[in-house]
């Protein structure tokens, strides 16, 4: 059900697609050199050398690498501190050599080094997936028609850009808001259902267990 994170250097071949897929843990890829695109749950970026993107548990992504390919560093994720999606460090290189020696060593270099960035697209499939995050109720249908484009047109370019039909991509979202509040939140379960959009905890639960696998996180799940 769920990638592996291939923790240490890694290298990736020109103008290879890695389909959208799913991690149970959380890392961070560190980009020693090339370059590549990589469509995730908070959008699409342009990652080049020196850039860190930071991959939380249950999030899904798809990666297309450039004619150069690329070669990256993955560290799993030591510590509970919250980090920027994307940041860049100042010697990839470096950590990648500590890493050799110890792997935690390399992450608390990386957190010392590490500053915040942000460079998203823009493009329409970039602004729907920002609403889809947000907005349980939005129509696609509607939200075509606003911006003179054809459903279908819709659902074809996303799922191009994404690797997920926009219906899959709101879910998974909703699923992933559903699991933070349950591990953050005093809410009661039906209270964050509720919340959420979901019809009931039930249904809260059936999202959660189908992300995770996990149904004993929900109470009453099946």
């Amino acid at each position: 059900m769920f990638a592996k994170a291939p923790i240490g250097r890694q290298q990736h071949a020109a103008n290879q697609r890695l389909e959208r897929h799913c991690h149970d843990s959380a890392f961070a890829t560190v980009v020693l050199s090339g370059s590549y695109l990589e469509a995730g749950d908070e959008g699409r970026r342009a990652i080049e050398a020196g850039d860190v993107l930071i991959h939380r548990a249950y999030e899904s992504h798809l990666d297309c690498f450039s004619r150069r390919g690329a070669h990256v560093l993955i560290l799993p994720i030591a510590t509970a501190v919250t980090l920027p999606v994307l940041g860049k460090v100042t010697d990839p290189d470096r950590l990648a050599r500590t890493a050799q020696r110890s792997p935690q060593d390399a992450w608390s270099a990386l957190l010392d080094d590490l500053r915040a960035c942000d460079r998203r697209h823009q493009d329409w499939p970039d602004t729907l997936a920002e609403q889809l995050r947000c907005g349980s109720t939005l129509s696609l249908r509607q939200w075509a028609q606003d911006i003179g484009l054809r459903p279908e047109t819709v659902s074809r370019g996303f799922q191009l850009a994404y690797g997920s039909s926009p219906k899959g991509f709101r879910a998974s979202a909703r699923a992933r808001a559903a699991l933070a509040h349950i591990c953050h939140s005093r809410l009661p379960f039906a209270d964050i259902a509720v919340t959420l959009g979901f019809a009931d905890q039930a249904h809260m639960s059936r999202a959660v267990t189908a992300l995770t696998g996990a149904g004993y996180l929900v109470p009453g799940g099946p």
